[in-house]
């Protein structure tokens, strides 16, 4: 009797099978492939979008920068020193009079004890010159004092010989010595008075003398005390102590910063916005500056004319008083309005796109459940908003949201 074998067959329709399924693969897997554009879908959920307006928009330009005083002092080392104290750190605010360091410089301080010693020198030699012309002066007076008195003396005896000459009892021989002798104190006298107006002269002149190189020294000491006193570095204005950049102990050169001293009232913001932006801002043009919490008006009133690192520096006043929460070297944010766009279109800024360039958004149907691609082109930067100049009309849709993974989607469904 014969077996029917079936093994063959089941083998044979496993095969087709497998190749029917590999069919399918492949169907599905083309018509992926082939998919259109317009089939590919986003929740509406994920999109953020914005209509396109009219109307009068406010060109600005964004940077940031630091307040700075607009009034400061720089003090440096005059001579060779070290830091024995640092009596006061950045942030604390000073008066003309507060000390920030000690120093000291030992050489100087040996040529201070020196000259004091050669001026005490000086006084003492000025003193015992007074006294010497002094006393000298009063030796002499004395002197003229006798003769004096020795003249008033013969004056009596003269007179009185006079008279006793005529009646014979005194001899012409002792009234003629008497009348020369009278004359000759006279003359001596007269010598004498002379002689003490010189001396006065000749003293005063030589009093003059020991006192100019008293004075002398007397200035050389004063000139190195205030070399000394500059170990003792002050502040010499009212304000904040910005920087200090020592340490107790640090050995410092003739030249080098000691400490930045800036006004705490008188501020100024320095803003650096982008090189490309630079040119768009023009002095005199009005600025908001972000203080912490506070927005405050400005105006710009120096733009430096060199590049670093792709920025320029602009400097604005401000227009309207500080809050108390300014100080120097606080960071801020700042706006600088170029100028007012009117009757302009704009929109929202969308995601990753620059001024002045055209770029490619999703805008929506008159459904509002596609999106097709458009080439807009934008101009001013308004901050949050962006002016176009071409591309769209008023009341477009545009979705702002980062759209990178449709770059190759024409169109786009949109569901709820």
């Amino acid at each position: 009797m014969d077996v029917v074998k079936h093994k063959a067959k089941k083998q044979s329709n496993k095969k087709y099978l497998m190749t029917g399924a590999a069919l399918l693969c492949v169907s599905i897997l083309g018509w992926v492939a082939l998919k259109p554009d317009g089939e590919r879908k986003i929740q509406r959920n994920d999109i953020v979008t914005a209509q396109v307006q009219r109307g009068t928009l406010q060109a600005e330009i964004t940077g940031f920068g630091v307040l700075r005083s607009n009034s400061q002092k720089l003090i440096t080392a005059r001579y060779p020193a070290t830091i024995d104290e640092v009596v006061l750190k950045p942030g604390a605010r000073v008066t003309p009079e507060s000390v920030i360091l000690r120093m000291s410089n030992p050489e100087m301080e040996q040529e201070l004890e020196r000259s004091l010693m050669a001026l005490s020198k000086e006084e003492a030699n000025l003193k015992r010159l007074a006294l010497d012309n002094k006393r000298e002066l009063l030796t002499e007076s004395s002197k003229l004092s006798e003769l004096r008195a020795e003249y008033k003396k013969l004056a009596l005896k003269k007179a009185a010989e006079t008279e006793l000459v005529e009646k014979g009892i005194v001899s012409r021989l002792s009234y003629n010595t008497t009348v020369l002798e009278y004359e000759q104190l006279q003359e001596s006298i007269d010598i004498q008075e002379n002689r003490m107006a010189q001396l006065k002269l000749v003293h005063e002149q030589a009093y003059a003398i020991q006192e100019g190189q008293m004075e002398q020294q007397k200035a050389q000491h004063q000139a190195i005390q205030d070399r000394v006193n500059r170990l003792t570095v002050k502040a010499g204005m009212s304000g904040i102590l910005q920087r200090s950049p020592v340490e107790l102990g640090q050995s410092v050169i003739a030249g080098q910063e000691l400490a930045l001293v800036g006004s705490e009232d008188d501020l100024v913001g320095l803003i650096k916005v982008s090189q490309s932006q630079a040119e768009r801002v023009q002095i005199g043009q009005a600025a908001t500056v972000k203080i912490r919490n506070d927005q405050v008006a400005a105006k710009v009133q120096r733009i430096t004319p060199e590049v670093q690192d792709g920025m320029v520096e602009v400097e604005v006043a401000f227009v309207a008083e500080l809050s108390s929460s300014a100080r120097p070297e606080l960071s801020v944010d700042a706006k600088i309005f170029t100028k007012a766009l009117e009757n302009t279109l704009y929109i929202e800024r969308p995601v990753n796109v620059r001024t002045q360039s055209t770029q490619t958004l999703f805008k929506l149907d008159d459904s509002g459940d596609a999106a097709y691609r458009a080439q807009v082109t934008f101009g001013e930067d308004a901050g949050r908003y962006l002016q176009i100049t071409s591309g769209a009309k008023l009341g477009d849709i545009f979705i702002l949201s980062d759209m990178a993974s449709f770059k190759e989607s024409k169109t786009i469904g949109i569901i709820n």
